[in-house]
């Protein structure tokens, strides 16, 4: 038995083909990207959580943006 039929069998397990179509999977996806969300938000690698690295990634670049235009100011400053 192939890959492929393999396949095809085991997503015409899941009911509701007649009704729903390829939408009957919403559900399953809806179910994924909420267990996904949670392990973001609560699951610790090392000891930083992703929104803890995402939070200190997006001040850095915030703060290197204010050096940046501080020195353009500077810049502009000195060259008149």
């Amino acid at each position: 038995m192939t890959d492929r039929s393999k396949m095809g069998r085991l997503l015409a397990l899941v009911p509701g083909k007649q009704q729903f179509g390829i939408y009957r999977f919403l559900p399953f996806f809806f179910v994924l990207g909420g267990a996904m969300e949670w392990f973001m938000i609560n699951i610790r690698i090392g000891k930083e959580t992703f929104y803890d690295v995402y939070r200190r990634r997006q001040s850095e670049r915030r703060y290197e943006r204010q050096l940046e235009e501080e020195l353009m100011k500077q810049a502009q400053v000195a060259g008149r």
